[in-house]
């Protein structure tokens, strides 16, 4: 598992060289279905994303601004993103 998550970051982090790869992005739930990432998953691909979509990082970033859910009741869990409403949103705006 040490292997496959090493092997995993140099790979990631060539998609973005000078920002940390967040663990999340490396990693996959008990399930492997886990529709959310965390924050710093998704800034991490603001660039790509951006680049693939033609849009700007910074209206990349008002959606995933858009999406991020908080805490649940202030202290439960962690923020996070459903990735699947995120897409859903960039490809309504691509069309």
């Amino acid at each position: 598992m040490i292997d496959r998550i090493s092997t995993d970051v140099e790979a990631t982090q060539s998609q973005n060289p000078n920002a940390k790869v967040p663990a999340d992005l490396v990693t996959t739930s008990a399930s492997g279905l886990d529709p959310h990432i965390s924050p710093a998953a998704a800034e991490f691909q603001v660039p790509r994303v951006a680049k693939e979509r033609n849009m700007t990082e910074s209206q990349v970033r008002e959606l995933v601004k858009k999406h991020t859910q908080g805490r649940d009741l202030g202290f439960l869990g962690e923020s996070r993103i459903n990735v699947l409403l995120l897409n859903l949103e960039l490809d309504a705006i691509n069309k």
